[in-house]
């Protein structure tokens, strides 16, 4: 992170599928404006794309952890909602409220997608996933990724990354606000060109956190794979 049960891997039903792309710009602004333009206007200069890039990424490693609630919609149009934490390098918790039953969780090195109500997990590595990039210990979007678009807006900074992996092949796409480039919305594409989107709210930076949110539990996917045998 469903209507279709999904949050980040591609597949519907089966796949993490954070996103929110709620609106995204086509055309990206440049910052060719004379200072008598600017004094005139009283408007901020509009960052160049690599300034873009390199502010968002300065942000993201000012903030080690957040929490707040998110809303995301799925590829069908259904709405869901529920609450995250991130604690970087590597973990990242989304609870689910009712109706829907997943619950997700990074512990640094593998996520789990648990559905409550079934009592099922499936584990794939992190370094296979979309997460890697918002979770790694220092993010540099301009070497670490491979972005294929910025948009930059008076009040929104758009990056896409094409992404490829054993699990999944499609484009995530981060958006930031352009003020304070804070994380606002996100949104995944699968190779099939189903998007899943969430937007965060209430969000908190830099708090106390809880280890034991990051925790999979890895006994259960035990008996898990013994009950299918």
């Amino acid at each position: 992170m469903i209507a279709s049960q999904a949050i980040f891997f591609g597949r519907i039903g089966k796949s993490l599928a954070i996103a929110a792309a709620l609106f995204i710009g086509s055309v990206p602004l440049t910052a060719e404006h004379s200072a008598a333009q600017t004094a005139q206007q009283a408007q901020p200069v509009a960052l160049t794309n690599v300034q873009a890039i390199d502010a968002v990424s300065k942000y993201f490693n000012s903030v080690r952890n957040m929490h707040g609630k998110f809303v995301q919609f799925g590829p069908t149009g259904g709405r869901v909602e529920g609450q995250f934490f991130i604690s970087r390098p590597g973990k990242v918790r989304f609870y689910y409220n009712k109706p829907s039953t997943l619950d997700i969780i990074a512990d640094g090195s593998m996520v789990s997608v648990k559905d409550r109500k079934l009592q099922t997990q499936d584990i794939w590595p992190l370094s296979q996933t979309p997460l890697r990039f918002l979770l790694a210990d220092k993010i540099d979007l301009k070497t670490d990724a491979n972005v294929t678009n910025v948009v930059v807006e008076p009040d929104l900074i758009t990056i896409a990354i094409d992404d490829k992996t054993r699990f999944t092949s499609g484009r995530l796409t981060l958006i930031f606000d352009a003020r304070n480039y804070k994380l606002k919305q996100w949104t995944v594409r699968d190779a099939q060109g189903y998007d899943t989107s969430v937007a965060i709210y209430d969000v908190t930076e830099n708090g106390a956190t809880n280890p034991d949110l990051f925790k999979i539990d890895y006994i259960a996917n035990s008996r898990q794979r013994r009950g299918n045998n």
